[in-house]
This record gives structure tokens, sequence and C-alpha cells, in this order.
């Protein structure tokens, strides 16, 4: 798979040209640090079909099966969109809010941020191999390390839950990270413009009720003091 991105016809950028991202690396990196994805699926069928959008965790894997690499998802064995996913293509969109751009009109009002699209046909992960490792990647997405801390998965567990792959050979990045791009006239008018940086960030653990005679593991705290850094 080439370094660089070469979106397809359906992930091109043709608004904001100067925004794409082309070195398909910078959007691994972002892989890593988001933290959730937004899922396009069409549900029902005939005239009953409509389009959902459903919030997920996520986990990646470059060396995975898929074309470009594995996006995986999951979701109940029951959840009504699996199905309909599995039958057609959809469309996985993750993005990071960096900041709100405050400009002298609000036409050229606009925000910091860096966003991916991956469109394709996802697969149902059947081998048991493969979906431990794509929910320990969920899992260890969310809090590094954390997967190899916790007891297996019972089988129950397993057979309620549903894993699916999404290649990423079908993607394309956006990010934007600058001030207000004004017009000379506003400029010279005087008027005050500029930006409103945001970071997410990440409190103290917080123990449970039930457990408060535990420590604070290693890894939980490592994740909230890396999410609370700026």
């Amino acid at each position: 798979m080439s370094t660089t991105l070469s979106p397809t016809p359906r992930t091109r950028v043709t608004r904001g040209k100067n925004r794409a991202v082309p070195d398909r690396e910078r959007l691994h990196t972002f892989l890593g640090e988001a933290l959730v994805a937004h899922l396009g699926v069409t549900v029902g069928s005939g005239e009953d079909a409509h389009p959902v959008v459903l919030p997920t965790a996520y986990g990646f894997d470059l060396d995975g099966p898929d074309a470009g690499g594995s996006l995986y998802l999951h979701g109940s064995v029951a959840a009504g969109w699996l199905g309909r996913a599995l039958e057609r293509e959809v469309c996985v969109t993750i993005t990071e809010l960096d900041g709100l751009v405050a400009a002298r009109s609000g036409f050229h009002h606009s925000m910091n941020y860096r966003s991916a699209v991956v469109i394709g046909r996802p697969r149902l992960v059947e081998d048991p191999d493969e979906r431990e490792r794509a929910l320990a990647l969920v899992v260890d997405q969310m809090i590094p390390g954390r997967w190899a801390t916790l007891r297996p998965a019972t089988r129950k567990e397993m057979a309620a839950t549903a894993v699916v792959a999404l290649p990423l050979a079908e993607a394309s990045m956006k990010a934007r990270a600058e001030g207000p791009v004004d017009d000379p006239e506003d400029i010279d008018a005087g008027t005050w413009a500029g930006v409103i940086p945001i970071h997410r960030v990440a409190g103290a653990p917080i123990t449970a009720d039930d457990a408060k005679t535990a420590p604070v593991p290693p890894d939980v705290v490592r994740r909230a003091a890396q999410l609370g850094a700026r």
C-alpha cells in the first residue's frame, strides 16, 4: 500500500482541497489519536429505507487482512444495523475538533479540525483469533494495554458480540489548523478575530463505588495523564 493517500471519486476532496491530507501516515497517526467513529448505514428496505449514523468505539490494525489495513467496529449481534451494513457499503467518519475560528464575518467563521472518511464494504469477522484481537484493539484504543489486564472474555460475551472489519484502502483525510481567513476590507476595519483552542482534557480517574479497595491500575493512570496533558 502506497504511503500516499489516493482517494477514489467517492472520497476525493472536492471542497477545500487545500485542507486535504495526502500522507497516509498522517491518517494512521490520526486514527491512533481519536476515540469515536460514526458509522453511516442505510437500514430498512423499500420506502422504509433510511440512513442512520451511529457513534461507536473502534480499533484498527494496519497489518490486518483487509486492503490498506482493517478498521474494526463492534456491536451486539442483535443490532438492527449489523445485517444491513453487511449487505452494502458503509461510510465511517472520525473527527477531532481542535478549535473554533472566529472571523470578522459570519461567512468566514470556521473550525480547526482533523477528520477522516472511510468508505467500503464491511465484512463480518468470524475467525475466533481475529475477533479477539479486534476486540482487544477496540478496548486498547480507549486505554492502551487495558485488554491484557482483564479476565478473558466468556463464551457468552463473545457470542453476543459482533465485530465487523472495514478496509482502510478507500479513505481520505482533511485538516485545518490556522487562524481566520478574512477579506482585506474586513481586516482593515480593525475588528477582532482569532481562535478559541479546544483540547480534549481528562480528569483524575474516579473509582467505582464497589471498587474502593482496589488501587487505580497503572494503565488507567497513564491514560488519564496522557489525555490530561496539553
